[in-house]
Order: C-alpha cells, then sequence, then structure tokens
C-alpha cells in the first residue's frame, strides 16, 4: 500500500500541484519540495482525528480540484475535506478496507466510500468486492498497481547465491511481511515435504519480515508459526529467514531464484487484494506458483507468468513447484514473464490514473 501511494503522488506530479496528508515518515519518500502534513500513526483514532484535522487546512489553503485517500481508511476525512471545498474526491482500495472485519468500520467507513466520485481499485476482484459492498459499478476502475523492469543482472543472482551459500540449489522464494494470510507456516507443512522428496536439495528462501506495523498484521510470531511447521515435518534445514532485505537484493534474490511462491490463503475479513510480489517477481523473469484467490490472477497470467491453482490444494501446487524447477527451456519462460511485466510498469500506471481522474472530472 506505502509503494502504489508514492507512486499514486509521483504519477500526479507531472499534471498537478500536489500536498500531502499523511502518516509520521513520509516526507521521506516524496521529492524535494512537496507540501507535507504528517501525523503519527498509532494510535489509531488520534491518527484518524489529526488526519482530519490537517486535510482541511490543506484543503483550505491551496482550494485542490481533487482529493485523493490512499486506502479506504482515510475515505472520510477526504470525503469531508472535498466537501468543504467543492472539490471531487476519490479513493484507492487495496481489498482489504472493503471487507475488514470491524462492524464499526463497516457502519461508519462504508457510506463515505460509497459516497466517493470515483474509486480505484487493484484488481478486478477488488472491483467485485466493492460493487457486493454497495459501490456504484459505473465509479469503479480497475487500476493495477505496477512495477519497475529492471536490466537482468545475472553476476548479481551469482553473488548472492555465494554471499548467502546457497551454491546451485534449486531456490524457491517467498517475499513479503509474514502475515497469516501469506500461507507460508501452511506451505511449508503441506507441501514443502512433498517438493523436497523430489527435489532434495531445494531451499525455500523467505525474504520478509513481521508485520508488526500493520493495522491487520494478527497477533503472535508468524516466523515462529513457520518454524514450528517446518520442525514438524523435519524441514527446518531447507528453510532460510534472510529478513528485510534492501532493493538491490531484493531484485538479485529475484533472479537467482528458480521459482516465486505465492501460497496465499483464503481468510474470512482478509483478502489478498492484488499481489504485488508476483508481478515484480514476473519483471525480474521469474515465474510465481500461487493459489487463485483475491486479486492474485491479475498479477499472475496462468500458463504465462506462472502457474494458478486451487486453493488449498497442495498436492497440486507441489506438482506445479516441482514442474517450475524441472523446466528446461528457462529463458522463454524469462521473455514471457517480462513481457507481462512491461505492459504494467508505474509509467502505465501513471498514464491511467491521470486518464481516469481527467474523464472523471467532467
Amino acid at each position: 500500500m506505502e509503494k502504489v501511494n508514492a507512486h499514486l503522488l509521483e504519477a500526479l506530479l507531472p499534471t498537478y500541484a500536489i500536498a500531502l496528508c499523511g502518516p509520521a515518515g513520509c516526507n521521506g519518500f516524496v521529492p524535494a519540495g512537496t507540501i507535507v502534513s504528517e501525523s503519527q500513526i498509532k494510535p489509531l483514532p488520534v491518527f484518524l482525528i489529526m488526519t482530519l484535522w490537517r486535510t482541511l487546512q490543506l484543503a483550505l489553503q491551496y482550494r485542490p480540484q481533487w482529493l485523493l485517500a490512499g486506502s479506504g481508511l482515510t475515505a472520510p476525512m477526504t470525503w469531508l475535506a472535498a466537501r468543504c471545498v467543492g472539490a471531487k474526491v476519490g479513493v484507492y482500495l487495496h481489498g482489504l478496507d472493503l471487507v475488514a472485519p470491524s462492524r464499526i468500520y463497516q457502519w461508519l467507513w462504508l457510506p463515505f466510500i460509497r459516497r466517493c466520485d470515483i474509486a480505484l481499485v487493484n484488481s478486478s476482484h477488488t472491483a467485485q468486492l466493492g460493487a457486493v459492498r454497495g459501490v456504484d459499478s459505473q465509479r469503479i476502475h480497475v487500476l493495477h498497481p505496477g512495477t519497475d523492469l529492471p536490466i537482468p543482472d545475472v553476476a548479481a543472482a551469482q553473488v548472492l547465491r555465494e554471499r548467502y551459500d546457497f551454491s546451485q540449489r534449486p531456490l524457491l522464494l517467498s517475499v513479503g511481511r509474514l502475515t497469516r494470510r501469506k500461507g507460508l507456516a501452511e506451505f511449508v507443512e503441506n507441501a514443502l515435504p512433498a517438493i523436497l522428496a523430489r527435489q532434495p536439495e531445494a531451499l525455500l528462501v523467505v525474504i520478509g519480515d513481521e508485520a508488526v506495523d500493520a493495522l491487520h498484521g494478527g497477533s503472535g510470531s508468524e516466523r515462529e508459526r513457520i518454524l514450528a511447521a517446518a520442525r514438524r515435518k523435519g524441514v527446518e534445514s531447507s528453510l532460510r529467514f534472510l529478513g528485510r532485505c534492501d532493493e538491490l537484493t531484493l531484485g538479485a534474490a529475484y533472479q537467482a531464484a528458480d521459482v516465486h511462491v505465492f501460497p496465499v490463503l483464503e481468510l474470512q475479513g482478509d483478502v489478498e487484494g492484488f499481489g504485488m510480489v508476483a508481478l515484480e517477481s514476473a519483471a525480474h523473469g521469474l515465474p510465481t506458483v500461487a493459489f487463485a484467490v483475491g486479486g492474485v490472477s491479475d498479477a499472475v497470467r496462468n500458463g504465462v507468468t506462472g502457474t494458478l491453482v486451487k486453493p488449498g490444494d497442495y498436492i497440486a501446487l507441489s506438482e506445479a513447484v516441482i514442474q517450475r524447477l524441472s523446466r528446461i527451456d528457462v529463458q522463454t519462460e524469462v521473455d514471457a514473464c517480462r513481457t507481462f511485466a512491461a505492459g504494467k510498469t508505474w509509467a502505465v500506471f501513471g498514464e491511467r490514473l491521470r486518464q481516469l481522474l481527467e474523464s472523471a472530472r467532467g
């Protein structure tokens, strides 16, 4: 969500003058000279009150044409400020902010989301969720998150393998904050043993940290759940946590790996709105094996940039990973992945955003 919001702002800069109201620390991720007003994210009630106040101040001072909420959480404050100055109001919806399991949220927040002039959504699945919850389908527009298209760097991939002593072992890569929804504990317990039975040297490399700052991160340590599953199945030696990595290390990992695994779960009140890591993986030429849940089907073209499996079918998921590890024509697959990603770059995202806002402005 943070990355999408940063690119939303960046995409507007060529056409609009920008003022940003965001969480503390956001000023470090915007172009120099951008007008920024920050609020502490916790406690949440204080953040909401301060964000409303500061958004109103900015709106009254600059009288904007548009006010955009970066998620459903900030839609009420954005809508109220927009109405005070006669501006259009839009919201970018990520999925969870339509199905958040809170009666207060559903009662107070969704009415404001429904009143927005435009609802930008990250996938066709999120569009369906919005329509089901009463958002006018004429106001819903799919705006997929984008990706950078990096230059392939075989040397960086080899350096990473040497740095972590991976040798030439087959690498399964998982990227993302450690939350229950990502399904890694279940993957380790239900799929990894079968994969190792056919590919004994395979190694699951996990990049990402505990989601301690997420509003819907869950309780307890997800890393410990994953490790406990590995111990139960005797596969702990085939699991490596790299924690949070910088962009260069992440890019090298994408290129060093043989397959990206994305075993997302279908959970009540929690949803994978898009699956940006699957698109980033494709941009590096790495195919994804995933469950076809939420918006993942928009991020993976089945049979081209990876394999989508019926949710919960760990036998099929294991087999799909094994087939990817056994593939011969790697370069053709790399090219197909990168061609798909080239049609979903951040430049494409920005162009579509500006077109949608111009069209909605009437």
